[in-house]
C-alpha cells in the first residue's frame, strides 16, 4: 500500500508539547483515533485544552462544525504510558531534541507496536540515519517534519532517511495531504530543505550587523518593503528564540564539518549568553515588554527633486523603475548603456555584489527588490568617493517615485540582493545534491517559511548570470568562501549565455 493511511487507522503522537499538540490536532481531525502520549499529567491536561481551543477557533471562524469539533475531541485519546501506542499504525514521536532520548522512545514504541506499524520523527535538526540505526525495522521509519505550529503552517518535510523503504514515504506523502497539508519529498542531510536553506537569510542579516552597515530595524523594513518578505530577519529570530536559532545553526555547522556557509555569528551567541533570546525572554534585537516602541528604520530625509535622469540600458529587475519615473512626471531619457540611471550627473546602479567604492565609476548602488514597480523602501550607499550630496541626489530620484530610502554603509551586496544571491544558491545546491526537486525546494520555502517567492525561481527571474555574477564579486570582495557558487548556478547561468546567442 502507498496510498494515505485510512481514517480507521489509530495514530500515536509521543511528546505533548507545542508540536505533539498541534500534530494531534491534525491528526484527530482527520477522522483518526488519536492517542496523544506525554508525562506529566498535566501536560497532558493542558494539552487537550489547546486542541480543544485550536477547534473552537475553526468553529468561530465557520470552518468547522461543532458536530465535527465533538467528534474530533470525542476521537483524542490521552496517556502517560507509551505502550497505549500498541494499536497504533502510526507513531510520530515529537520529544525534544535529544538524540539518547529519541532513541529510548522509538525502541519502545517499536517494541509496543505491531512489526507493520510505521514509526515517524519530527525532528528537524537530528540526524534520521542515526536515530534509526538501533531500530529492528529501519526500513518502517521515516521523517514527518511539520512546522510550528503544526495545525496552521502547510507545510510537511517527509524524509527518507538512508534505510526507508520508500514506499513508507509515499504513504507518509499521501497521509500529509489527506489532513491537508503540503508535503514535500527530501533525502535524509543536514537540515532537510527549509532550516539548511533558509540559514542565508539569518546569516546574512547578522553579518550585516557584524559589518556596522545598518541596524536591525533597518535590515528588516528592507527586507519587508524593497525584498517583499513577511517577516525582517532580526524580527523573526526574536520570535523564534536565539537560543534555538544558535543551536540550529550550530548543528548544520558541525553536520557539514564547518562549511563557511553555515558559520554561526559571534553577536548572537554573545546575545544567548546575555539571556536576549527574544520574546520569550522580553528582550532581543527588540525591546518586547509591554508597551515598548519598535525603533523606527532609518530613512532618508528628502532629498532634491530631480531635474534630469537618463536611463543607460538595461536595469535588468529594476527596469520598471523607467516607468515609475515617467509616471511620477519625471523627464526621463532612455539611451544604450551598461545598465545605470544618471540623475543630475550622479550615476546610479543597480548592485552587483560590488561596493561603489570598488566600482570605480558608479556614485551610489541600490538595491534589489521583489518587484520595482511597487516597492516601497530602497536601500542605498554612496562611493566612499563620490561628490558630497551622492547619496540625498540618489534618495530623491526614489523619493519622487514614492519610495521611501534607507541609507546603509557601502556594503557588499546591500541587505536583499546579497541575501537573495544565498538562497537560491543553496536551493540550486540542494536540488543539485539530490536533496529535493527544484519544484518541492521552492514550495517548501514559500509553505514553509513563507517566502514571496521560491529562491530558485527567484534567481530565474534576476537572471542567472546575474546571481553568479553577485555571488563571484561577493567572494571576490570579502573572500569569504561562504559565497561560493554551486555547479548548477554555473551550469544555469551558462545556459542562459548560450540561449541569448
Amino acid at each position: 500500500m502507498t496510498g494515505a493511511l485510512a481514517a480507521c487507522v489509530p495514530i500515536a503522537i509521543i511528546g505533548a508539547g507545542t508540536m505533539g499538540t498541534g500534530i494531534a490536532q491534525l491528526a484527530c481531525l482527520a477522522g483518526h483515533r488519536t492517542i496523544l502520549i506525554g508525562t506529566p499529567p498535566e501536560t497532558l491536561d493542558a494539552a487537550r485544552r489547546a486542541i480543544a481551543a485550536g477547534l473552537e477557533i475553526l468553529v468561530g471562524k465557520g470552518k468547522l462544525s461543532a458536530a465535527a469539533r465533538d467528534a474530533a475531541l470525542g476521537r483524542l485519546e490521552t496517556s502517560g504510558d507509551i505502550a497505549a501506542a500498541s494499536p497504533a499504525g502510526l507513531a510520530i514521536e515529537a520529544v525534544p531534541e535529544d538524540m539518547d532520548l529519541k532513541h529510548r522512545v522509538l525502541l519502545a514504541l517499536e517494541a509496543a507496536m505491531a512489526p507493520a506499524a510505521l514509526l515517524a520523527s519530527n525532528t528537524s535538526a537530528l540526524s534520521l540515519a542515526a536515530m534509526a540505526r538501533p531500530l529492528a525495522r529501519p526500513q518502517r521509519f521515516c521523517g514527518l517534519h511539520f512546522f510550528n505550529p503544526a495545525q496552521i503552517l502547510p507545510l510537511v518535510e517527509v524524509v527518507d532517511a538512508p534505510l526507508t523503504d520508500p514506499a513508507i514515504c509515499d504513504i507518509g506523502v499521501a497521509t500529509m495531504r489527506a489532513w491537508g497539508k503540503t508535503p514535500i519529498r527530501c533525502r535524509s542531510t543536514p537540515g532537510f530543505v527549509v532550516n539548511r536553506c533558509a540559514r542565508a537569510f539569518y546569516a546574512e542579516a547578522l553579518r550585516t550587523l557584524a559589518e556596522r552597515a545598518a541596524d536591525p530595524a533597518t535590515i528588516d523594513a528592507v527586507m519587508r518593503e524593497s525584498g517583499g518578505f513577511r517577516m525582517g530577519p532580526c524580527e523573526l529570530m526574536d520570535m523564534i528564540g536565539h537560543d534555538i536559532n544558535v543551536a540550529a545553526t550550530a548543528s548544520l555547522s558541525a553536520a557539514t564539518f564547518g562549511d563557511p556557509r553555515y558559520r554561526g555569528s559571534p553577536i548572537q551567541k554573545e546575545m544567548v549568553e546575555a539571556g536576549l533570546l527574544g520574546r520569550k525572554t522580553g528582550r532581543g534585537f527588540y525591546d518586547h515588554a509591554k508597551g515598548a516602541q519598535k525603533p523606527p528604520p532609518a530613512t532618508a530625509t528628502p532629498g532634491p527633486r530631480p531635474r534630469s535622469v537618463r536611463v543607460l540600458g538595461d536595469l535588468g529587475p529594476a527596469a520598471a523603475l523607467s516607468a515609475r519615473a515617467v509616471k511620477a512626471g519625471l523627464a526621463v531619457h532612455c539611451t544604450s548603456g551598461d545598465g545605470r540611471i544618471v540623475v543630475d550627473g550622479i550615476h546610479l546602479a543597480p548592485s552587483d555584489g560590488r561596493p561603489a567604492t570598488l566600482r570605480g565609476d558608479v556614485d551610489v548602488v541600490f538595491d534589489l527588490a521583489l518587484d520595482a514597480a511597487t516597492q516601497t523602501r530602497a536601500a542605498i550607499a554612496a562611493s566612499d568617493t563620490a561628490l558630497a550630496g551622492a547619496a540625498e541626489v540618489a534618495a530623491g530620484f526614489f523619493q519622487a517615485l514614492g519610495i521611501a530610502v534607507s541609507v546603509v554603509d557601502d556594503m557588499p551586496g546591500l541587505v536583499v540582493l546579497r541575501t537573495v544571491a544565498c538562497l537560491a544558491n543553496e536551493a540550486l545546491d540542494a536540488a543539485q545534491t539530490g536533496v529535493a526537486s527544484e519544484a518541492d525546494i521552492d514550495l517548501a520555502m514559500t509553505k514553509g517559511v513563507s517566502y514571496p517567492i521560491g529562491p530558485i525561481a527567484w534567481a530565474a527571474r534576476i537572471g542567472f548570470g546575474r546571481v553568479l555574477g553577485a555571488l563571484d564579486n561577493l567572494q571576490d570582495v570579502t573572500g569569504d568562501d561562504r559565497y561560493r557558487p554551486c555547479l548548477r548556478l554555473r551550469r544555469r547561468a551558462a545556459a542562459e549565455v548560450a540561449c541569448r546567442t
